[in-house]
């Protein structure tokens, strides 16, 4: 990796093929190679990082756990995969671990020099960036709670998602969701979810209103 300028590398890269050769040469003014070894942490879900990771060589896997530690295996990045740009995008920690399987080269980017990249915060394109990562986050929770949790673990979660706070102290799902609705958000049956939420109510989990609407009890969390 030490014997390519770092212009040479950023031509191997698929993410920087259009670039022009003033962008090119900008970038590759700002951009940093590091070795990682076998097994290491380059990004860690729930914390943030300053820097857009692009891989040279080796490989890595994503991974997301939940509060138990159980892990799910999100995807896994080979040369020319990057990662760190959503927390980049949005300035949310990340929702995902990435470590190395075997010993990675990689370039990074930072904050600085990946926002000149970028078109101007307030222009269109960025704001459809920042709603395409929300999604890619809500999709990387999905895969998590479908692959880690309980039906009851999913309904709770899915409550949490739509619940607000409506203006009395209280967290509240406002608008009325069918069972079928719900239980094609858990992936469960209608029958099950309809089991689920009868068992939550009798024991204080959750309250349903006349209006269809469902005040969310803290105990809830506790099942997430």
């Amino acid at each position: 990796m030490s014997m390519l300028s770092n212009l040479e590398l950023l031509r191997r890269v698929p993410l920087f093929a259009s670039l022009t050769a003033s962008q090119s040469a900008s970038i590759a003014d700002a951009i940093i190679k590091k070795r990682f070894k076998r097994a290491e942490v380059v990004v860690e879900q729930g914390k943030k990082s300053d820097a857009l990771y692009i891989i040279l060589t080796g490989r890595a896997r994503v991974t997301s756990a939940d509060s138990r530690g159980r892990e799910v295996i999100l995807a896994t990045l080979h040369p020319g995969d990057y990662l760190g740009e959503m927390s980049l995008i949005d300035d949310e920690p990340h929702s995902a671990t990435v470590r190395t399987e075997i010993q990675c080269d990689v370039l990074m980017l930072g904050r600085d020099a990946f926002a000149r990249c970028l078109p101007e915060n307030s222009s269109m394109a960025y704001n459809i960036m920042r709603g395409l990562v929300q999604r890619l986050r809500h999709a990387d929770r999905k895969i998590e709670s479908l692959a880690l949790m309980d039906v009851y673990g999913r309904v709770a979660r899915a409550l949490l998602e739509f619940a607000s706070q409506d203006g009395m102290g209280n967290l509240k799902v406002r608008d009325k969701i069918s069972r079928q609705d719900l239980a094609k958000m858990v992936g469960a049956s209608r029958e099950m979810v309809s089991r689920v939420m009868k068992d939550l109510e009798e024991r204080g989990f959750v309250q349903s209103q006349e209006d269809g609407s469902v005040i969310i009890k803290d105990r809830l969390l506790t099942l997430t």
